[in-house]
């Protein structure tokens, strides 16, 4: 199927390197069109979060997609691939699917549950989708990404702590200063991580609340969900001196709060990526600054029994893909198979035609209706059988075998992601 994820988060990256990867919501299409470009890749759908910047992609070739991948992502990067290699992660094949039921259940992410991923790979398919970047084995890829992610959270209760980046930020920074309830708060950014922290506050018993965003009527939006007062833009430095916990969730390329907004003690939440909060903030007396960096320090490493049980039903359902991956890739090679038998016994038909022309049209109908019923007959079992041997381990050969034995001629373009 050649299906190969090469990808950079928070486990083999610092984060000014995932700074400098992080693709925005309005440069996706570009790079969708940049990965189809080159040479080997056939289909691309492309996440890129606060931790982790993932391209997912059917490949014609292993070596060459592999190469393509990481050209793109060094340019990104700004570096060679060379410096950019110690920090790719590469998975092909079965352990695609692997990683990507992972990351949709959240248990490859910085705080393991969350179901803000789910959201994100949803996004990124669509955005795929709308520019027909994803063909069917990325549709079927991520649907059942989806899919299985939804069922982990529904049946382990992984998330049950209702943990996620912004709650794990909030009781980092409350470890170091004093609790949330009653401080008044301000969210700089109006999209679904700051309406997450707006959620969040508001459940810890924050207030006032106020959020501020370059789109103001988004902002007034927002403000109205959440009971929040939304400030002007412009005002970032006012609205700063009237708080005590202050949220950056905005998609910047540039820092948004400077040393110059910040003239109080502040607890700063940084949870942007690039990064919102411009270097030395954190150096200010004063300001207790969390960002993703120090988050992903903070979190811990044991393994949970929510995260037990999820990982079996990742690895139950990456088998169920593969087996049904296996006999769809077969599909094709067993229609040729047939297109063949039919096309022989066409052949025979007129060559019958021709050396007993005085047959009646009654005879040459039985005789024609006796031999697909014979060919029928003699070809069931077989194809039953080897799709059955294609669904399991290793069963690519079996199609493989089929094309050799009866010297068929697939169609190149009939591959495993047409036939799913």
């Amino acid at each position: 199927m050649n299906l190969l994820v090469v990808g950079v988060s928070h486990r083999t990256a610092d984060v000014p390197l995932l700074e400098r990867l992080t693709i925005g919501a309005a440069d996706l299409p570009a790079m969708l069109a940049t990965v189809l470009a080159k040479q080997y890749v056939n289909e691309a759908v492309i996440l890129s979060s606060c931790n982790r910047v993932e391209l997912y992609t059917s490949v014609s070739a292993f070596h060459g997609g592999l190469a393509d991948l990481g050209a793109v992502l060094a340019e990104q990067a700004g570096c060679t691939v060379n410096d950019l290699a110690p920090h790719l992660y590469v998975h092909y094949e079965s352990e695609a699917v692997r990683h990507a039921f992972r990351v949709a259940a959240g248990l490859d992410s910085m705080v393991v549950g969350e179901s803000q991923i789910l959201g994100q790979l949803r996004d990124a398919y669509g955005v795929a989708a709308e520019h027909s970047a994803a063909g069917r084995l990325l549709h079927e890829l991520m649907q059942q990404a989806l899919r299985v992610g939804k069922r982990a959270h529904a049946e382990t209760g992984i998330d049950r702590a209702g943990q996620s980046v912004v709650s794990a930020a909030i009781a980092e920074g409350v470890r170091h200063t004093a609790p949330v309830a009653g401080r008044p708060a301000l969210v700089v950014g109006a999209g679904s991580m700051g309406a997450l922290a707006l959620a969040n506050l508001r459940r810890a018993g924050a207030g006032p609340l106020f959020v501020t965003n370059r789109d103001h009527e988004r902002a007034m939006r927002l403000a109205a969900l959440h009971g929040a007062t939304a400030v002007p833009f412009a005002d970032l430095a006012d609205a700063v001196d009237r708080v005590e916990i202050v949220v950056t969730a905005t998609a910047s390329p540039d820092p948004v709060l400077r040393a110059e907004h910040i003239h109080k003690p502040l607890l700063v939440l940084d949870l942007a990526m690039p990064r919102d909060v411009a270097p030395g903030v954190g150096d200010l007396d004063g300001v207790t600054l969390v960002d993703i960096e120090r988050l992903a320090t903070a979190q811990g490493t044991t393994a949970t029994a929510e995260e037990h049980a999820a990982e079996e039903i990742v690895a139950a359902e990456v088998e169920t893909l593969l087996a049904w991956l296996r006999g769809a890739e077969v599909g094709p090679t067993v229609a040729a198979l047939r297109a063949r038998a039919d096309e022989l016994v066409g052949n025979e038909l007129r060559r019958l035609a021709q050396r007993c022309p005085d047959l009646t049209a009654e005879a040459r109908s039985e005789v024609a209706h006796t031999l697909h019923r014979l060919v029928q007959r003699l070809l069931h079992q077989p194809t039953v059988r080897v799709r059955q041997l294609a669904a399991e381990p290793g069963g690519e050969t079996y199609a493989q075998a089929l094309r050799e034995l009866f010297d068929l001629r697939v169609p190149a373009e009939i591959n495993t992601s047409d036939a799913l």
